[in-house]
């Protein structure tokens, strides 16, 4: 009875995902960003960004992380929009450069959306011309997060940020797992100039077993991935930002990491004093103005 109390009383405690999508709203309007919808069928995909103009040479897009996925260990929550976008936070900190924020399949998705009948969205459609948002699969935030299908449509979207920007390369950053949707990613485009994850689940089978948790059978693994494919990935710059006191991916799990990820040739696994999975990250990506710094573009 006492965790059947406890759990309806953090339910009871959430903010409505109205409420966290109104969050990130804020957020963004604060620095005069806007949001998009990007359409990669079969989603919807959420994106925060600067107006376009100029075009920027190199754009760096943020990848949001799992979100709420789950509400215990074991039950799935209805709504995956996260209450902290951490992501949308850290680009939003990015001094230097063009940035842009990529929300995941079923995030931000309550409400309307607009369509103008050619598949895409505009935002001064009146209201006559909006329809309901279709139900995002359960499986999109649980064990299918990575699914080749998922890898696909944010590959899509990126490349319409790209466009959008009028950039030439890319820097892709992700938070927790939408590190492992950017490693996914940086091994399959020619286009990224570098890799940075902050507290990124680039192997999410040894963190299945390491949590006893149900692997995501229906998910891609980056780990896996960069085995099967090394050179996809050897010799990209990259630099994976992990919290000392994280219990979701500890240093020790970071540790275990392909070589093509944190090798002679892969990248840099930096541990940040005192960050947990969820705090500690915007004073040191603040203070270092993030670890960017990449090459010129070919």
């Amino acid at each position: 009875m006492l965790p059947l109390l406890a759990l309806l009383t953090a339910c009871a405690a959430l903010p409505s995902p109205q409420e966290r999508h109104q969050q990130a709203n804020a957020l963004a309007a604060a620095h005069q960003w806007h949001e998009t919808t990007l359409v990669t069928p079969p989603f919807r995909l959420k994106s925060y960004g600067p107006p376009p103009h100029p075009p920027a040479e190199i754009l760096s897009v943020y990848i949001e992380g799992d979100g709420l996925a789950w509400l215990t260990p074991t039950l799935p929550s209805t709504d995956p929009t996260p209450r902290h976008p951490l992501a949308l936070q850290l680009a939003l900190a990015q001094a230097e450069g063009r940035a842009a924020y990529l929300a995941r399949p079923c995030q931000y998705q309550e409400g309307k959306r607009e369509d103008n009948g050619e598949g895409r969205q505009d935002a001064n459609l009146d209201a006559k011309q909006e329809m309901p948002l279709p139900p995002c699969p359960q499986r999109y935030w649980t064990g299918s997060r990575f699914a080749p299908e998922v890898i696909d449509a944010m590959d899509n979207a990126v490349s319409q940020l790209k466009q959008r920007h009028g950039a030439s390369a890319l820097v892709l950053v992700g938070y927790s797992g939408g590190g492992s949707v950017a490693a996914l990613l940086a091994m399959r485009r020619t286009d990224v100039i570098r890799l940075v994850t902050v507290a990124g689940n680039l192997d999410h089978q040894a963190w299945a077993e390491h949590h006893r948790l149900t692997p995501l059978a229906a998910s891609l693994n980056p780990a896996d991935e960069a085995i099967r494919k090394p050179s996809r990935i050897s010799g990209l710059p990259q630099t994976h930002w992990v919290g000392s006191q994280d219990r979701v991916i500890p240093p020790a799990l970071a540790r275990r990491w392909p070589a093509a990820f944190i090798g002679a040739n892969g990248g840099q696994l930096e541990i940040i004093p005192e960050a947990t999975h969820g705090d500690g990250w915007l004073i040191p990506w603040q203070r270092r103005g993030m670890p960017l710094d990449p090459p010129a573009p070919p």
